[in-house]
């Protein structure tokens, strides 16, 4: 596979990325369905998706990992990550939870430091401060209030942050099989007594079309971005994980008759520039470092719930 067909399937895996994220929004604002049965059949449906593309030996094989306690850690926080940003979907647009979501590079590579010995430049330092600065932007807070969904968001990238985190640390352990396997099984496991117990049938065909499509374009979309980083450099790929910040806020307006503003649009400038700043000196620092593998990486774009 050449560069430029990784670069597809890494474009393929946020337009997936972006499906998911419109369909969990269409469900929370124009339908009845429980919260818990969006989530429980999004990891369900991933689940069993990932069960029809391995062999069921190298399946269970997959389950066996090294790292027990992180992979239980890594697991939380993706469903952390998935029920808040469901959750923020419900009240805020595509376009403001997608640039509060591009804050994830910004922290990963802020909590490297402290978790994984990955130590920042000063200048690398300043351009998370400034990433910072354009969410600030973005939700203007003092500024005709805040709306309370912002902290859901928020939560949404912490927790998204400390599962990128995480998968970097169960990579040294365990192979991409076991981390693919884990999160959504778990989540399938942990969500189907809420789910059950607050369960509504849907009224119509398409809304069980949308709740099972949720697994479909999650699960595919981490297979694309999988497949993508394992025939392609991960720094080639890097800067078109943002191609988000484009379909996104066309898939809202087109759908939601949303409108990103001005101070939206700036916000998200700010952040990308720093994602971008902190890639390129992770770039850099590749040329120098022989070995350094693309799970080391600080700059690394996040692998989405």
């Amino acid at each position: 596979m050449t560069n430029r067909s990784a670069i597809g399937l890494m474009c393929l895996a946020v337009l997936c990325f972006s499906v998911l994220d419109s369909t969990a929004k269409y469900l929370g604002e124009f339908t009845s369905i429980p919260f818990e049965q969006v989530l429980w059949l999004r990891f369900l449906t991933h689940s069993a998706l990932l069960m029809l593309l391995y062999s069921p030996p190298k399946f269970f094989q997959a389950l066996k990992t090294k790292a027990p306690r992180a992979q239980l850690v890594r697991t939380l926080t993706m469903l952390g990550a998935t029920a808040f940003n469901f959750w923020a979907l419900k009240y805020l647009q595509l376009d403001q939870t997608i640039t509060i979501f591009f804050l994830s590079p910004l922290l990963i590579a802020a909590l490297a430091g402290p978790l994984l010995g990955e130590r920042l430049e000063k200048t690398q330092f300043l351009a998370v401060i400034f990433g910072f600065l354009g969410v600030l932007i973005v939700t203007r807070p003092g500024f005709g209030g805040i709306h309370w969904a912002v902290g859901l968001s928020l939560m949404a990238t912490l927790s998204l942050a400390f599962y990128n985190v995480f998968t970097r640390y169960t990579s040294r352990y365990d192979n991409n099989n076991t981390n693919q396997i884990y999160a959504p099984l778990g989540g399938a496991f942990l969500f189907a007594p809420f789910a059950i117990t607050s369960w509504q049938t849907p009224d119509s065909l398409f809304i069980w079309a949308l709740l099972f499509s949720l697994g479909i374009s999650g699960g595919m979309g981490h297979w694309l971005l999988i497949t993508a980083h394992r025939h392609a450099p991960a720094p080639l790929l890097a800067p078109f994980i943002y191609l988000g910040i484009i379909s996104m806020p066309i898939i809202g307006y087109y759908i939601f008759d949303d409108v990103p503003s001005t101070w939206t649009l700036a916000g998200a400038v700010c952040v990308i520039a720093s994602g971008l700043y902190l890639w390129s000196r992770e770039k850099e620092s590749r040329k120098n470092k022989r070995g350094y593998g693309p799970e080391n990486s600080a700059a690394e774009p996040p692998i989405q719930p």
